[in-house]
């Protein structure tokens, strides 16, 4: 089962990644921009950006990792819970979330350098 620290590793490969807190609690940032928030709010499960699409597709699966609430309606964030998501899948959904808040020259760079 996945934990904060293992989005922080994952977090952690990718570039200009800063440890820093949103809303009294652990976030992820790059370039000052918020892409993960680990909640602990009543639904708990972590915050991850995301476009509006690929957070209805995460839905739509009916995979019980991915849920929402009413206050993420209309926004791209999808919650998800650690304790059924795969590390594989958090992985992808870390980078993904990271690529939304980067700016496209970071993201290039990155790119690039994996090349």
């Amino acid at each position: 089962m996945p934990s904060w620290d293992d989005v922080v590793a994952i977090a952690s490969g990718l570039p200009e990644v800063e440890q820093s807190t949103s809303y009294g609690t652990p976030a992820l940032k790059v370039k000052g921009k918020g892409f993960a928030r680990l909640r602990v709010e009543a639904e708990g499960g972590l915050v991850l950006m995301c476009q509006i699409d690929e957070k209805e597709a995460l839905l739509a699966s009916g995979d019980p990792a991915f849920y929402t609430t009413a206050h993420y309606d209309g926004y791209g964030a999808i919650l998800v819970d650690l304790e059924k998501v795969s590390l594989q899948q958090l992985a992808e959904l870390v980078e993904d979330a990271w690529r939304e808040r980067a700016p496209v020259r970071l993201r290039k760079a990155y790119d690039a350098a994996r090349s």
